[in-house]
Order: C-alpha cells, then structure tokens, then sequence
C-alpha cells in the first residue's frame, strides 16, 4: 500500500486530534449533553478539513452524507430498541422481571454479573450492532443498578466480544483491507489479547458494585466465568473465528446454572456494606402489589430475540432467503489536495435489512405486543395508574439520542475523508521507535472504535494502515492486527455513540459526561496493559 501524502507536521496532528479531544472536554469537565457536544465536535472537524487539510465542498458534502448513511445503520437499532423498550415497559414487564429475578436468586451481584457480562456478551456473539446495550441496560436498572452504573456496564462488560462477535464480521472486515502470511497466527494473538479486557470487564463489574470486599467475594466467579469466555474464544478461534464469540458466551450461558447452585453465589451477598451501584430500595417496597404477569411471562422479549436472530443468521437457506435484498447508496469520487483519495461507489455500506438486528428487534416487538395484549397485560397496568404513551415516550427518548449519533458519525466520516484519520496514525507511527509502536498500537484501533462506535468500521479505517507501519518497522504484520483488533474491541468503552443508546435507555439522557466517568479509567488500564503484551508478543515472536 503507497502511503498518503497527508501532511504528518505538528500544527497538522494537533489540529487532527482537536475534535476528538474537544468531544472529550464538552462531555467529561464541561458535562455537556451529547446532542449539544457531538454537533460541536462535528463542525470543529469541518472547518478543520476546509482550512487546513485542502477538502473541498464536495469532499466534505459526500464525507457527510456517508456519515449519515452510517447513522441509519445505528439508528435501525436504537429505534426498535427503544420501542421494543416501550413496549415491554408498559405492560409491567420490567416490574415483575424485578420482583421475579430477585425470588429466582438471592445473589444480587451474580445476577448483575450474568446479565451485564454473560448475557451482553451471548447477544453480542449473534446480534451486536448496540442490541446488548439496549437489552441488557433495562434489566440492569430493574434489578437495582443505578442507570449511570448500568449503562456503564451494560457498554463495557462485553466489549471484549466486539471484534469476532455478530458473527465474526470484524473479523472477516479486516481480512478484506489487510493481506495477512498467517492468518491463523493473527486470529489467535486477537483473542490473546482480548483476554486483557474479557476478564477484566467482569472485574469492573464487581468493583463497581462493592468494590474491594464484593472482588473478595466474587472473583472466584470472576476468573470462571472469564475463562469460559475467553479461553474459549481463544480456543474456537483456532478452528472457527466468526463463531468464536458466539459458541463461548453460550457455554458461558450455560454454565450460570450450575454456578448459581454454588452456596457462595446463591445465597444473599454478605460482607459488603457499601454499594456504590445500587439505588436505594424504597421502604414499603416488600408490601408492593403483585406483579401483573409471571417472571416467565415478563422474559418473553428475552426468549423471542435470541430465537429469531439464530433463526435469521444460522439456517443457511433462511439467511441466504434473508440477504439477498441489499440496500446501500451511491456517492461519486471524491479527493483533497493532498491527494486522499475515495473512490465512487455503486452502493455504499450497504445494508441486508431482513438481517439487520433492528429487524430482529422489530420482529421481537411485534411479538411481544401481540402476546402481551392478547394477555391483558396494558389494560392491567393502565388500572394501576402507571402505564403511559408507547409511542410518547419512543419519541421523547429516540429523538435525542438520534441527535448525538448522526454528528458522531459524520465527524468520523470527515476526520477519514478529509485525511485527518491518516495524520493522527501516521504522526504517531513517524515518533514512534518499533517497540513503542507495538505499544501504542491498539490505541489506534480504540481511536476507530471512538469514533464510530463500531469494531468493524475501526478495522476498514485503520488495519491497513497498521499493516503497513509495521511492515515499516519491520515488526510482525500478524502482531499489530492483533493489538489493533483488540483495541477495536475495548475502545467501545469509551464510544459516545454506544453511551448515548444506553442512556436513553436508561432514562438519563445528558448524564453521557457521567458514563465516560466510569469508562474511562478502565480504558485507559486495559490500553497499558494490552501495549505491554503486543510487545511481549513481538519480543517473543
């Protein structure tokens, strides 16, 4: 691959870097909302690309308009999300999900953990595109997190299972920007290195809820689970990537049982006297009125999801049935005058709708719906006075949310057109000695997954790039794919577009500063540690 001539000077880097970093100030010091600083960061990277980086008006026009198009696809999942939301919502799902969950186990932190970790993940391995986020956040909230921590959890517990999840589509998107000698070596360095943040995901987990006394409690649950999940990603990866994530969540899944029957794990937490995640329990909660279905009932929309997406995505005739309908756009050629070139496409990103996790989340909402009203399960709720609007509270949540994520998209989209992407890896890259690099590596890939909030779109905007510095240095190929592909994964973290579904989900919507909080920190420790194991890999290899 010939290397753009992008400008890679100081005053190019830094003006590069100043949208994501004015991102990061409006939302954590300034504690703005996100619909107020994603269109901030926006034009900042806009008038950037106009000024500095030589991009015309029609460069920046198509940049946006595929920005958008990126949008749709997010968007196709927040929609369906938030109805499916409503919709179980208002007929007094989540009120006995609660009430029905805590009579199943009286282990409230090795639910948490199941549901933000083991189930998130599960979801992740067949469906991704934020339907962990948008599942797993309301049952976090109703068995007693509180939102912020919830959608904290609910974003980076399984971030470890974003690169081979849905399906394996990072993976098989990276194989198609970057010619790797030995793919084998490169699947299974990815899923060492994502071993960093698969245990500690679950870690975080249990810190956020009790801190040290509840990790002294749980961390026999911690390092079986995490070794389920990822040791056998590791594993499956060696003669099955795209089904690594999925077959390893679902041993997982079937592993709760048999550990719930553990008297450590199955009776009430003890020893922890704070806890920091949990909302206080209103007073008169045991004398509260029945719920108006059964805890079986009330995980309908949890049995029908997994059903209809397998369904979709692992009966060959089905699926193949499923995607031969592709919707995408066209865009004409565009460049810079520093020669960054894209060229015209017939249909850009196109999508497969009928295998789309909105459609999945769709088909799980009409479903619900149906059973729901043919049980009388609204009629019930409205004569207690607390049901309300399906379709008032779709748009008081989805509206908002949709603001943030259209911006964060198009931001990505110009810092890539306009070739600020390309300044920001190669100015790191020129500074950095070969084992630095290695280092520094995954970050790159953790930037990708900032900007887009995806692990696949960080991999097409940066694995050939890392390929081709470490073919620069002279380092494995194989080892910096592998740094970038975890970086991919734990950067979700920290994707504002990823927080901003979870917190319309969790009702706290401008609380983004809030999330990024708690995310961050856990970033940042998975980033030093998984830069000393690149480097121990190219040492070793």
């Amino acid at each position: 691959m010939e290397r753009a001539q992008v400008p890679v000077d100081v005053p190019h880097w830094v003006l590069s870097i100043l949208p994501i970093i004015a991102l990061l100030v409006f939302l954590v010091p300034l504690r703005w909302r996100a619909p107020e600083a994603a269109p901030m960061a926006m034009f900042t990277a806009g008038i950037i690309a106009l000024l500095a980086f030589r991009t015309s008006w029609q460069t920046l026009a198509v940049a946006c308009g595929k920005g958008v198009w990126d949008a749709v696809f997010i968007l196709y999942v927040i929609w369906p999300a938030l109805l499916l939301y409503q919709v179980t919502k208002q007929a007094g799902a989540y009120d006995a999900l609660r009430k029905g969950i805590s009579r199943f186990s009286r282990n409230e932190l090795f639910i948490i953990l199941a549901l933000s970790w083991v189930f998130s993940s599960f979801l992740q391995g067949i469906a991704g595109f934020g339907a962990p986020v948008a599942v797993v956040v309301p049952l976090l909230i109703a068995v007693g997190v509180k939102p912020v921590h919830a959608v904290a959890m609910g974003v980076l517990a399984h971030a470890w299972a974003r690169f081979f999840g849905t399906l394996g589509v990072g993976w098989l998107a990276t194989l198609q920007v970057v010619k790797l000698d030995d793919i084998p070596r490169a699947a299974f360095e990815a899923a060492l290195l994502i071993l960093i943040p698969t245990y500690l995901g679950g870690l975080l987990v249990v810190w956020l809820y009790g801190r040290w006394p509840a990790v002294r409690h749980a961390w026999p649950l911690v390092l079986i689970l995490g070794t389920i999940l990822g040791v056998g990603q590791l594993l499956a990866a060696l003669f099955s990537p795209e089904l690594s994530t999925f077959l390893a969540a679902a041993v997982a899944l079937v592993a709760l049982y048999p550990l719930s029957r553990w008297r450590r794990f199955g009776d009430p937490v003890s020893g922890i006297n704070e806890r920091p995640a949990m909302a206080e329990r209103a007073a008169g909660e045991q004398g509260e009125e029945a719920p108006v279905m059964s805890l079986r009932m009330s995980s309908l929309p949890y049995i029908v999801l997994p059903v209809v997406t397998l369904s979709a995505l692992l009966i060959p005739p089905v699926n193949e049935v499923l995607r031969q309908w592709r919707l995408g756009l066209p865009f004409p050629a565009v460049d810079t005058g520093f020669g960054i070139q894209n060229a015209a496409v017939a249909s850009y990103a196109p999508i497969t709708p009928l295998t789309h996790p909105g459609t999945m989340l769709l088909v799980t909402t009409v479903v619900v719906w149906i059973v729901y009203r043919a049980g009388g399960y609204y009629r019930a709720w409205r004569q207690r006075g607390k049901a309300e609007s399906i379709g008032a509270g779709l748009l008081v949540d989805a509206v908002p949310a949709s603001v943030p994520v259209v911006a964060f998209l198009v931001t990505s989209r110009i810092l890539d057109h306009s070739g600020q992407s390309l300044t920001i890896a190669y100015g790191i890259a020129d500074v950095s000695p070969p084992l630095v690099y290695a280092g520094i590596s995954s970050l790159i890939g953790a930037l990708g997954a900032f900007m887009t909030s995806s692990s696949t779109a960080s991999n097409v905007l940066f694995a050939g790039v890392q390929g081709e510095v470490a073919q620069l240095h002279a380092i494995s190929k194989e080892t910096i794919i592998a740094a970038q592909a975890a970086g991919s994964a734990y950067g979700n973290a920290i994707a504002p577009a990823n927080i901003v579904l979870g917190t319309s989900i969790a009702g706290v919507k401008g609380q983004e500063g809030a999330v990024l909080r708690l995310t961050i920190p856990w970033t940042v420790v998975v980033a030093v540690l998984t830069g000393l194991a690149t480097i121990a890999l190219i040492l070793l290899g």
